[in-house]
């Protein structure tokens, strides 16, 4: 690390790692580790698609006309009021138009009387059940927004992000309150489909463009048995009236069960779709989720830096990223402080369990450093620490975080901002 950098490393020399060696004893891959390799193995070589015309085969091409020419047959002289979605006529012959008619075709292997018909079904559903004017409906599940399902953020290729989370419905009264019989189902999904069509509406719908949505979904404390009925709704739901509308969907806290729950949503899930997974256990949450998100993007309960309350202030300020090795101590220094000026700093360690602190150093020979934050042990499932300090004369903030007490390597993140004192 360069001179300049603000981070420092200290590492503990006399440490000892070592084990004693033993027998290998005969090792069983489990569901979830299998599906883990897989799904790593998958994941790299999974690659969007542009939509570019140029880029398509000549059959893929010729597939795209004929389920144009279809689409006309079928809807005629009323293809511009019955024939569209996300107000995109879908025989205008642009570029958005084809955008969607591809998604339809991927899903269906570019066959285009599956295409034709997937589509036909979609269309009649999007009418019947409302869709698009769902987006300002009140639905009355406040109690649920920022919760259970919502959009929050973008991934680092521009993908907007929406965040699932269930474990809310392990209580039972919760339970029965949302899913207690078939007409608070219904008026359930109805919300859930409102949350994806507010991320569908920041896609760009043209070639190059973003063109889906990132989905994350929290696994802790699912309450598997109980939400079986909606989960396959849901994901059927979605399948056959949202193709390719979802780049990646990552399954974060994976639990020892997943086995059992993946067997029950897998037969509803295309090849294609399965190969979008990636799946992350308990416990590297925030490791996984910096691969593809900004730790500025990534909600402070995941392991990142945003807090709802920080959406209000316009675009999130970039955080610097960093690890920390097991055996190490990182002091962060942040120079040239004034006197009266005021330092605030967001500090997080992906599953923390190492100890944390913070002092300010004067410049001046002979001045006290001043302990802002005692050195303490940070629990696995604290979320980021925000602090400010207004010094009396000029120096450097060092924000120190030990892990020699571990073996594990941890992503971390920081970031601050310093307001100069009032001239009077």
């Amino acid at each position: 690390m360069d001179a300049s950098s603000p981070i420092s490393l200290q590492q503990t020399p006399h440490q000892d790692y070592s084990v004693s060696e033993a027998s290998p004893k005969p090792y069983k891959k489990s569901f979830v580790t299998s599906l883990m390799e897989a799904a790593a193995l998958r994941t790299p070589s999974f690659k969007e698609d542009t939509y570019f015309i140029s880029h398509l085969k000549n059959s893929e091409k010729k597939a795209l006309q004929e389920l144009r020419d279809k689409l006309s047959v079928s809807y005629g002289s009323d293809a511009t009021s019955e024939c569209s979605m996300w107000g995109i006529p879908l025989l205008s012959n642009d570029e958005k138009a084809d955008v969607i008619l591809l998604k339809f075709l991927r899903a269906r292997d570019f066959r285009v009387q599956d295409s034709l018909h997937m589509l036909e079904k979609c269309l009649s559903w999007r009418k019947e059940f409302g869709a698009d004017d769902i987006v300002e409906e009140d639905l009355g599940f406040k109690e649920l927004e920022g919760v259970v399902a919502y959009m929050h953020g973008y991934d680092r290729e521009g993908h907007p992000v929406c965040y699932n989370a269930y474990g809310v419905f392990k209580d039972k009264e919760m339970y029965e309150r949302i899913f207690g019989d078939e007409e608070k189902l219904k008026k359930f999904l109805r919300w859930r489909v409102q949350v994806l069509e507010r991320g569908i509406s920041l896609l760009h719908f043209k070639p190059g463009g973003v063109n889906s949505i990132i989905q994350v979904t929290d696994l802790k404390d699912m309450p598997k048995r109980e939400l079986r009925v909606a989960s396959n709704q849901i994901l059927s739901l979605f399948q056959d009236n949202y193709p390719e509308m979802v780049a990646r969907k990552i399954f974060i806290n994976v639990p020892w069960y997943f086995s059992m729950l993946y067997s029950v949503f897998s037969p509803f899930l295309t090849q294609r779709t399965k190969s979008k997974f990636v799946i992350s256990k308990e416990g590297n949450v925030a490791e996984t989720l910096y691969k593809f998100i900004r730790p500025e993007d990534v909600p402070a309960q995941y392991g990142g830096l945003s807090r709802p309350s920080d959406l209000q202030n316009g675009p999130p300020k970039p955080a610097s990223e960093f690890t920390v090795k097991g055996g190490e101590k990182v002091n962060i220094q942040i120079e040239g402080i004034e006197a009266g000026a005021t330092i605030t700093w967001d500090i997080v360690v992906g599953g923390w369990d190492l100890e944390y602190s913070a002092e300010f150093v004067p410049n001046a020979a002979g001045s006290y450093t001043i302990a802002v934050e005692k050195a303490r042990k940070i629990a696995p499932s604290e979320e980021a620490i925000r602090n400010s300090f207004t010094p009396r004369e000029a120096g450097k903030m060092v924000l120190s975080v030990d892990n020699t007490f571990s073996r594990k390597k941890k992503v971390a993140a920081y970031r601050y901002f310093v307001r100069k004192a009032a001239i009077a």
